[in-house]
């Protein structure tokens, strides 16, 4: 199911034996989209500490009619997990940690060590392993909310919120609060149709015209997105849908500067 993050925060977070906080905002890998994480807010359980909960850990998608997010985790496991701070660059060596204590899998690379290359000199190797650790492609969804958004031939807006598949678990659309560009309008943007993004300046940058989007099918961010909205989409610009653009390549090419 097709639904905004925005309705998603707020949300109990319960365990196998009892509630473990609210969903506070989720965590995105900038070369796929993927939601890696969800960062839940413990409330006075915890003393408000905020932890990371791997999506693998999600017993299903979310029930929208119960506003509860049920978890494979007991309480115990999440008091005695790593103390990450959600707020600061989470690393890949943060990730370790986490993955190592609730023994899930990792998602990068072909072992814990991405990149590592097999005949090098043991400095460089041990170098390449630090680097390696240091590294993130995670971004929080609150931070880059409010990043500026360019067409090929100028401003359109700004990101608002996403539209994420609770199943897979990636994010299929940004929400585009058009401002005063178009007053009172919004649109959805593939990650796809992004050719990069600059990390320090907090825009996105698309290879989309003004006119193409200002004739893009209206959206209404109160009515969920449908398959038959998503065929107009696509047909609108005709760019191949996301499955199909996900076969042909899953990784995005859009990291700009960091």
């Amino acid at each position: 199911m097709l639904r905004n993050i925005k309705s998603l925060v707020g949300q109990e977070i319960r365990a196998t034996d009892g509630e473990l906080g609210k969903v506070d905002e989720f965590l995105f890998d900038d070369t796929t989209c993927d939601i890696r994480y969800m960062v839940a807010e413990t409330g006075s359980w915890l003393s408000g500490r905020k932890v990371l909960i791997a999506t693998a850990a999600l017993k299903k998608a979310p029930d929208p009619r119960l506003s509860t997010f049920p978890v494979n985790l007991n309480r115990e496991q999440v008091r005695t997990s790593p103390d990450i701070d959600t707020d600061k660059t989470v690393t890949r060596l943060h990730e370790l940690e986490l993955h190592k204590h609730y023994a899930w899998p990792v998602y990068w690379g072909e072992g814990f060590y991405t990149g590592r290359m097999l005949f090098q000199p043991a400095q460089q190797e041990e170098e390449s392993v630090g680097r390696a650790l240091e590294e993130t492609h995670l971004q929080s969804t609150r931070a880059v909310t409010g990043y500026r958004l360019h067409a090929a031939d100028g401003l359109i807006g700004h990101i608002e919120d996403y539209i994420v598949d609770d199943e897979k678990w990636a994010i299929r659309y940004l929400v585009v609060d058009t401002g005063a560009w178009l007053p009172g309008r919004k649109v959805l943007i593939s990650p796809h149709w992004i050719e990069r993004v600059d990390w320090e300046t907090s825009e996105v940058f698309v290879d989309l015209t003004r006119a193409a989007i200002q004739a893009s099918p209206g959206f209404d961010p109160s009515v969920p997105v449908s398959g038959d909205y998503e065929s107009d989409l696509y047909d609108h610009y005709g760019r191949p849908k996301f499955e199909d653009a996900m076969k042909a390549d899953p990784v995005l090419p859009h990291r700009g500067k960091h």
